[in-house]
């Protein structure tokens, strides 16, 4: 593997320099003044990309997995019941993580490569007229499988069967990368993490609460300590931690809530569109498919890609690694061996993924597949090319 190669796996993703030197840092006594001037900002920027004007946000020196941890601790006790759709390896372990707590799980079975079923959502629902079930457990990003679902329509259907459990979402490929919209859309909890679209190494789990679930932690009865959001709260009101905190992380946080603001969140978000469908025109050229089954969950921070059958697509990545120095992503769970996985999210413009483009089609064709070189570059360079020309346009 090479240092001078972007990566293309959907996490951890390409640091800008800016970034990095942000987290590279001299010891700062996290109990001074000075800590409060690095988390205030922080949490505050957050909230922005968020865009949530109500909930409150906790970051621990964690991962994504410990932000589910921390979601599920803070607002439930053993034997409550929820609601998950198991439609990839991300949301199967989230069920899993549930499980092991105690809780009870209604699951439903969703074909790897569709989005969450909201209108099952809305039977089960409307079906427990006692409000058994505590909460909704919805992965916004099926990092497994490129799939992105419709949280606005899990919210309309608790809405339409008039049901008061919690909606608990996994945003941890998707936020700061795709448009998440927390007040507008219900979201009770969002779980990302450090080392996706906020472009910093893995090592922050970032977690927001709304005023419903912040009202649940009272009487929440799950063991935590850690993730004990009432500890998090209080030391907050004196600008620090329960514990010691990654100030260096917090930094590189603080500094990457201003670069995406500052490019502007709506400029964010079409930016990885555009880079995404660059990779989705490069796919059809190569007469291949995607593992997300229609174009409504094509996600835009990561394409599964279908393998023909009887091909070992975990191959290709080994290949990459081998020969080129290049890191793409394995398949996971149901879809191993195969889909081969391009991430496209995070630091990356148009001219880093067409390099992307063009080592997947050496390595498919070094591997016999019948893949014409140059066929999947073109197509996103004719895609890149008319996009901008369509950007100019109307910014003219």
């Amino acid at each position: 593997m090479s240092f001078q190669n972007p990566v293309f796996i959907p996490g951890p993703t390409n640091m800008p320099e800016a970034l990095r030197k942000a987290c590279d840092m001299p010891t700062l006594d996290h109990r001074s003044p000075l800590f409060g001037e690095i988390l205030r900002p922080a949490l505050a920027g957050v909230k922005k990309v968020l865009k949530t004007d109500r909930a409150e946000v906790f970051i621990f020196p964690s991962t994504g997995t410990g932000g589910w941890e921390t979601v599920i601790t803070n607002t439930l006790s053993p034997g409550d019941k929820i609601l998950a759709a198991r439609n990839g390896m991300f949301s199967h372990r989230w069920i899993d993580m549930c499980q092991r707590h105690g809780l009870k799980v209604e699951i439903v079975e969703t074909p790897w490569g569709t989005g969450l079923p909201a209108d099952r959502y809305e039977e089960i629902l409307t079906a427990d007229t006692n409000h058994e079930i505590k909460a909704v457990l919805a992965t916004h990003n099926e990092t497994a499988t490129g799939v992105k679902s419709d949280i606005a329509a899990v919210r309309r259907a608790l809405n339409a069967a008039r049901h008061p459990a919690l909606l608990l979402v996994d945003g941890v490929s998707s936020i700061a990368s795709m448009d998440f919209r927390m007040d507008e859309w219900g979201v009770d909890a969002a779980v990302t993490g450090s080392q996706k679209g906020f472009m910093l190494p893995a090592g922050l789990a970032i977690v927001a609460l709304s005023p419903r679930a912040l009202a649940a932690v009272e009487a929440a009865r799950l063991p935590r300590t850690f993730f004990d959001i009432r500890d998090m709260t209080k030391a907050y009101a004196s600008n620090a931690y329960p514990y010691t905190p990654a100030v260096g992380l917090l930094n590189g946080l603080k500094q990457s809530c201003d670069m995406l603001l500052g490019e502007g969140l709506d400029a964010v978000f079409a930016r990885h569109h555009r880079i995404a469908e660059g990779v989705r025109a490069a796919v059809s050229a190569w007469g291949l498919e995607l593992c997300a089954q229609t174009p409504d969950v094509y996600s835009d921070t990561v394409s599964a890609i279908r393998t023909p059958d009887g091909f070992n697509a975990t191959d290709i990545v080994t290949h990459a690694a081998r020969k080129y120095g290049v890191a793409f992503g394995v398949g996971l769970g149901e879809v191993a061996g195969k889909v081969f996985r391009i991430g496209h999210l995070g630091s990356l413009t148009d001219v880093m993924t067409l390099s992307g483009i063009g080592t997947a089609e050496m390595v498919m064709a070094d591997l016999g597949l019948d893949i014409r070189l140059g066929s999947g570059v073109a197509a996103a360079q004719e895609y890149y090319r008319n996009e901008e020309v369509l950007s100019s346009r109307k910014a003219a």
